[in-house]
């Protein structure tokens, strides 16, 4: 009878088809997540002028569904620790895809509220919750780069939806491009048959022999038996898993990780929901704005897998603060003008530090906490952002209604970005879990020797 470890495993495991499969999927999630982030400011400057909203009107109606993210980020990436992260994959994305997809229905502005903040409960949990199962099952060497790929997805739902405002709008109107949202309702069944369900919840619940059947995917070269002895790594048990965010000198670095989450995400929402708006105003047309949003989801995408490989090797601190530093400075030249090529650019490099950065600090999240608070700790720090998110149209909306000058409205965006980096530099690196993950793993092989 063999001693089975399912962390080292997996640490030790090489990307295969079920990494690979994993991933796939992920990244679809993740996909329509982005999407549903970008939607809303695809039709806003239609539904202004259908539903004659002003610009503070239409900037509370954006969020509606970031009020339920947070909600849903806090709720779900908490349940998550206790029902498993599958389970609650699959309640999140069923939420989001109905009622993102009945938003196509609304006709007036209270009952298209109404759907957004009921789809942005799925919303808010899907992201932690897809990101730590995703770690769980990452190779070690891998971690980050698997994420990032991942969340690439984001940046790709987020230039679909300008696409589609693009060349669908004008023939089928805006319903059309929230009825596409739905397509994850069809691929339902595939996904709960093909997604994982985490080691670690697998274990507490007894079930050894689907634990057995997932690590032989995971490690095909690797021989396991059901009479082989599953070795648990006792952790401290924790009633309530918000408090586990606060244990073993973790305190500074949560409350910064909030703050990072939460200013960040004020300028990623705000941008995405009125970048287009704001070109406009700049004397851009309709279709020439949604471009830009097009550019700042491709610069999120380059900047996301550029980013994410540079980690792996130098560490994530290191590569997220100055992101976050570069992006509030394009921000600030995008409001004096320029070129066409020069403030596409500078767009793209607003995306690859906003949106980007958001990718990759979701990655070191991820990986600072130990696995039994893993979605609590995204859920929390997602929830917190999305307060900043909700603030981030609001913001917005004021500033068009008060009539600043444009550069000012950039500006405005810019110092979040600052205030994020700041605080991701006081994030103490020492008290990471996974740069500790070799010490980790031989006291895991003590424990085994051990016993």
């Amino acid at each position: 009878m063999e001693k089975i470890n399912s962390t080292e495993v997996i640490a030790g495991s090489k990307f295969n088809r079920f990494h690979l499969i994993l991933l796939l999927w992920s990244f679809f999630i993740i996909s329509f997540d982005g999407y549903d982030l970008v939607v809303y400011g695809t039709v806003v400057p239609t539904l202004i002028e259908k539903w004659n909203l002003s610009p503070v009107e239409a900037g509370a109606i954006g969020t509606y569904g970031l009020f339920g993210m947070m909600f849903g980020a806090i709720l779900f990436g908490t349940l998550a620790d206790r029902i498993g992260r599958k389970n609650v994959i699959t309640i999140t994305l069923l939420l989001f895809s109905l009622f993102t997809f009945l938003c196509g229905f609304a006709q007036t502005p209270t009952v298209f509220s109404t759907f957004r903040f009921l789809a942005g409960l799925g919303l808010g949990g899907i992201m932690p919750n897809v990101i730590a199962l995703l770690t769980d099952y990452a190779p070690k060497k891998m971690r980050s780069m698997i994420v990032s790929i991942v969340l690439c997805g984001y940046s790709v739902g987020g230039i679909l939806a300008p696409l589609l405002g693009i060349f669908v709008m004008p023939k089928f109107g805006w319903e059309a491009v929230f009825w596409f949202a739905g397509l994850p309702l069809l691929l339902l069944p595939f996904i709960q048959k093909q997604v994982p369900e985490t080691a670690s919840y697998l274990i507490r619940t007894g079930r050894k022999e689907k634990l057995i059947a997932t690590l032989s995917k995971v490690s095909p070269e690797s021989t396991f038996n059901l009479d082989d002895e599953i070795i648990e790594v006792k952790t401290q048990e924790i009633k309530v898993p918000i408090i586990g965010l606060f244990k073993e000198n973790r305190t500074l670095s949560t409350v910064m990780f909030w703050v990072a989450f939460f200013s960040c995400l004020l300028m990623v929402y705000g941008l995405n929901t009125w970048l287009p708006k704001l070109m406009i105003e700049a004397g851009y047309g309709l279709n020439s704005s949604l471009g830009f949003l097009i550019a700042l989801q491709g610069g999120a995408i380059i900047g996301t897998l550029i980013i994410g490989r540079l980690c792996d090797q130098f560490g994530s601190k290191k590569m997220l603060v100055p992101m976050y530093a570069s992006g509030a400075i394009a921000l600030t030249l995008l409001g004096f003008g320029g070129s066409s090529f020069f403030i596409y650019l500078l767009v793209a490099i607003a995306g690859a530090a906003t949106i980007g950065s958001q990718n990759i600090v979701q990655a070191y999240v991820s990986q600072y906490y130990p696995p039994y608070v893993r979605s609590t700790a995204l859920g929390m720090a997602s929830g917190i952002g999305r307060i900043g998110g909700m603030a981030g149209p609001l913001l917005g909306g004021f500033l068009l209604s008060v009539s600043l000058p444009i550069h000012l409205n950039f500006i405005a965006f810019a110092i979040p970005g600052l205030i994020a980096a700041i605080a991701l530099a006081i994030v103490p690196a020492k008290n990471a879990y996974m740069d500790d993950i070799d010490s980790n793993v031989e006291s895991i092989k003590t424990q085994v020797d051990a016993v």
